[in-house]
């Protein structure tokens, strides 16, 4: 799938969630999605980017902004280096959660996307790839 823009952020302080957040709405809005797509892109990268922060210890998302034929995208991964998951499926559910959120985070983001994709290794870290179609 052709990448027509790419853009590494660094994740290592709240300041950084919130440029992420402005970098996401700005991708977002250049490719055309509408304003509830918007929302829902813009809610999961501001979920993964705190999680990357505070269950990873930091680390970077990389935005890609794609060409499909008609269809444009936005592909976000972000990744750490962190303790890793060492359970995805149980991260996953509703309200499971190793600190002191809701536990909605994860399973969230998974639902706000029209694709998802969780890698983690213990000890190692996580990636996790969330995309939204025009």
């Amino acid at each position: 799938m052709p990448v027509t823009t790419t853009e590494v952020l660094p994740i290592r302080t709240s300041d950084d969630v919130v440029r992420v957040r402005q970098a996401v709405r700005v991708r977002a809005v250049g490719i055309g999605l509408g304003l509830v797509d918007q929302t829902k892109i813009i809610t999961a990268a501001s979920e993964l980017a705190r999680n990357t922060l505070d269950y990873g210890g930091g680390g970077e998302v990389r935005l890609d902004v794609m060409q499909e034929g008609a269809r444009r995208g936005l592909r976000l991964s972000f990744v750490d280096q962190g303790p890793g998951i060492p359970d995805i499926a149980r991260a996953l559910t509703d309200h499971y959660t190793t600190g002191g959120g809701l536990g909605l985070g994860l399973g969230g983001a998974k639902r706000l996307s029209n694709e998802f994709h969780i890698e983690s290794t213990p000890g190692v870290g996580t990636r996790v790839t969330i995309a939204r179609w025009k």
